[in-house]
């Protein structure tokens, strides 16, 4: 039945489709009864663990697994906004760098490396006393290329974000809601993703693009990346940035190179979340 009384807009349709959302999240972590919650940091693995926290509270573990595939300052954010959450929270080796699957780079590599990631946090949980293991996918996960959703759900890992139906901009209103630091954080992807699919993934290529990225971390762009291509620094920005990125030129050309590239271009198209996945259908950068 439709309602016409103008006091109900669609806003707080939505708000209210969100909040039941949210009590549906509630009520399955708690019949979770105890929780391994794999946490980067980022918006999604913040909000699960806040709310996992909320309801289980010392049965919720946060595991964050660290490598050169991850920024120092992501490392670090991690480990302040657990701390103000109150959560328990520790910070494991990852050891998806011994695994020559993940290291040869092809367009599974994000399968190998969540996959040993999972196995190390399976692990933990079940020497631990925990009953599961959770990640913060969402309901929009679904229909980007993520061979790591495959790789959770092998494992009998689950997704309460996405197991509610809730999307990004429903879980950054919550984040928002409940006070989080983080809620509005631009999307973020591991270093490696940078790196086009064939060059095999080193800590060294990994340390030069995070180096790279930080000259561009200082002007405080909306969402930006710098694609390694060899001897190449390709820069994707959002189209309103461009200008703010030429206006600084001179500057960052000579930072980006003295990380160790020759070249330093600027991508017309934009940002575009996973644009080396283009290269799958046969077109985009090589």
């Amino acid at each position: 039945m439709l309602h016409n009384d103008a006091t109900i807009s669609y806003a707080n349709l939505e708000s209210a489709l969100t909040t039941d959302k949210s009590e549906h999240l509630k009520k399955t972590l708690t019949e979770m009864e105890s929780v391994v919650v794999a946490y980067s940091g980022g918006t999604d693995s913040t909000l699960l663990l806040k709310v996992a926290h909320d309801c289980l509270g010392e049965r919720a573990m946060a595991v964050t697994a660290v490598s050169p595939s991850m920024p120092a300052a992501d490392r670090v954010q991690a480990e302040t906004i657990a701390r103000e959450i109150g959560a328990n929270h520790v910070v494991v080796e990852g050891q998806e760098f011994e695994d020559p699957r993940y290291l040869e780079n092809t367009p599974e590599r994000c399968y190998h490396c969540k996959a040993v990631r999972l196995d190390q946090l399976l692990a933990y949980a079940r020497e631990n006393g925990f009953r599961f293991v959770i990640d913060g996918a969402n309901a929009d996960d679904v229909d980007d290329f993520r061979p790591g959703l495959q790789a959770a759900r092998e494992r009998g890992v689950r997704s309460p974000l996405q197991e509610v139906g809730l999307a990004k901009p429903e879980i950054r209103q919550l984040a928002h809601l409940l006070g989080l630091p983080n809620w509005d954080r631009p999307s973020e992807a591991c270093l490696a993703s940078r790196v086009p699919y064939g060059t095999p993934i080193t800590p060294q290529r990994l340390a030069q693009v995070e180096q790279a990225e930080s000259v561009l971390r200082r002007l405080e762009l909306a969402q930006f990346r710098v694609r390694h291509h060899g001897t190449t620094a390709r820069i994707e920005v959002e189209p309103g940035d461009v200008h703010t990125v030429l206006s600084h030129r001179e500057v960052i050309v000579q930072k980006i190179k003295a990380t160790g590239y020759t070249y330093v271009t600027l991508d017309l198209a934009g940002f575009r979340s996973g644009s080396m996945n283009e290269v799958r259908d046969g077109h985009g950068p090589q």
